[in-house]
């Protein structure tokens, strides 16, 4: 079952979050909302996305808001608490808009920084988490080979859970995880599967030990559960920092994957000022079940004319691409 434009035009809501912390160059997350048969669905491609990657997007909102989702295995999704490239001296603060999470995704390689910043930072969770915390790093496909290898020496001290896509290609990732393996930090994939044309060429290269998989740009939960099957690694789901209504589909994802073994970056929620819904993680966790945005909340946080007609726009260019 689908939806043709007049559907989604008919209750779209197009809202602004401000975030507490620039993260990775945004303060303020922008995106589409609509409701159908089965609830609400969000549409966010980020906005520099063409059109021709963020219609994938769309095809995973209508296919949460049209259609029955596969039956959750669980009702409760551990989550991570992410922490974006700030000040050593911040990392405590913003930790503590996460409570009860004992994993922490600490962003790294930020433009403009150098890895003292990134040592600082990650000792800092450490030292906030304490020993048995769990401390994952995410470079977001910016280190080359050698830079990695650097990088990863320095921070091994702080003891990964991984390292997020450190490099950009399939290849540097082979090559890394190759040079790495002495020190017992696993490789995990993102950008490698969700913006790759073929997301199965992680797992053929033996590029990775596990997958980051994420609802909308992956065209919907059926879609990531195929490729987590396919690849056979263990999958950490995440989200692209999406609203309540988003992490709501990234919940829908991780309840139904046969196995779970990694916290979740579904926590992010809590580093927006105000979210349509109240889904900010509570000990640790984020329920799985389907969330109504707030109707007080959807006029507060609504984007200015000029931006809702931008949003209207794109969605009508994307849906004709479908």
């Amino acid at each position: 079952m689908t939806a043709d434009i007049a559907d989604l035009l008919s209750t779209a809501r197009v809202v602004s979050l401000p975030m507490t912390t620039r993260f990775r160059g945004v303060t303020t997350r922008e995106a589409l909302l609509f409701e159908g048969p089965q609830g609400w669905a969000e549409f966010s491609p980020f906005v520099e996305y063409a059109d021709a990657e963020a219609s994938v997007w769309l095809t995973a909102a209508i296919d949460f808001a049209w259609n029955a989702q596969p039956a959750p295995l669980r009702d409760s999704i551990p989550v991570n608490a992410t922490i974006p490239a700030v000040a050593a001296d911040q990392v405590a603060q913003i930790l503590a808009r996460f409570p009860g999470c004992r994993t922490a995704k600490v962003k790294v390689a930020d433009p403009g920084q150098h890895l003292e910043d990134d040592i600082a930072r990650v000792r800092a969770a450490r030292e906030a988490l304490g020993p048995e915390g769990r401390i994952r790093i995410d470079a977001n496909a910016t280190w080359n080979v050698d830079e990695a290898e650097r990088a990863l020496h320095a921070l091994a001290e702080f003891d990964l859970e991984y390292a997020e896509q450190p490099c950009t290609t399939v290849e540097e990732l082979a090559e890394l995880r190759a040079r790495v393996k002495y020190m017992g930090i696993p490789i995990a994939a993102d950008e490698s599967i969700r913006k790759a044309e073929d997301p199965l060429a992680v797992a053929r290269a033996g590029a990775a030990d596990l997958i980051v998989i994420k609802a909308q740009p992956l065209s919907g939960i059926r879609r990531a559960l195929d490729i987590v099957a396919e690849t056979g690694l263990p999958a950490v789901v995440s989200s692209a920092l999406d609203t309540a209504v988003g992490l709501s589909q990234g919940a829908a994802l991780a309840a139904a994957l046969p196995q779970l073994e990694f916290d979740c970056g579904l926590g992010t929620s809590a580093l927006f000022v105000e979210d349509v819904a109240d889904l900010s993680p509570h000990e640790g966790a984020i329920p799985a079940g389907r969330v109504t945005p707030d109707a007080a909340r959807l006029s507060r946080l609504a984007a200015s004319d000029d931006r809702r007609d931008w949003w209207l726009e794109r969605l009508r260019r994307c849906h004709a691409l479908l």
